[in-house]
């Protein structure tokens, strides 16, 4: 186990982006006094809450590829949080979750508030293999309130729930590591 999170760890620092990199991206050069803050890159117990917040929220409400990435990070901005894992949290949905959180939203969306979607149209859909014309022909329906509303409340349902495990998990984590080096009663970390 210790070696595949060596592993793990290792390809992240190998591919995460330097500071360098990004100071000389065109793109990100007019953000860059922003978005490069060092705040906003540390592991911190407040930062890194917030980064996996934000990244859960955009990763759902967002399912347009690759612009949840820059989403996430600006959106960490405002919040403070850490953007390597707002970023990293964007990927928990790719082409394997996403038809299942559009089966969720619309089940949610339709039950919360009342809004007409099928979910079972959207299954034949993928199996079928549909034409964009007709996925856009569905979206623009009566689904798209149903689809819109059940991605905004799983959004903000998953983002809180992140918030509360990462936050605990990184307090006992600081616990752990505080008893194995022997130092006696934690202290309250606030």
């Amino acid at each position: 186990m210790a070696k595949q999170k060596t592993w793990l760890v290792d390809t992240i620092r190998r591919n995460m982006p330097r500071r360098e990199d990004l100071e000389s991206n065109r793109l990100v050069r007019p953000i860059a006094h922003l978005v490069l803050r060092p705040a906003l890159w540390r592991f911190t117990r407040r930062s890194v809450p917030r980064g996996a917040a934000v990244g859960m929220a955009v990763g759902i409400i967002m399912l347009i590829p690759f612009t949840q990435f820059v989403a996430a990070a600006l959106l960490c901005l405002p919040c403070r949080g850490n953007i390597p894992v707002a970023v990293a949290m964007t990927l928990l949905t790719n082409p394997v979750t996403t038809p299942l959180l559009i089966v969720g939203s619309l089940w949610v969306g339709g039950r919360l508030f009342g809004l007409p979607a099928e979910p079972s149209t959207v299954m034949r859909m993928i199996r079928e293999h549909a034409a964009i014309a007709e996925w856009w022909s569905w979206l623009w329906s009566s689904a798209a309130p149903a689809l819109i509303a059940g991605l905004l409340v799983i959004g903000v349902v998953a983002a809180i729930v992140t918030y509360i495990v990462v936050d605990v998990g990184w307090r006992l984590w600081i616990r752990r590591k505080w008893r194995a080096r022997g130092h006696g009663p934690i202290p309250e970390l606030t």
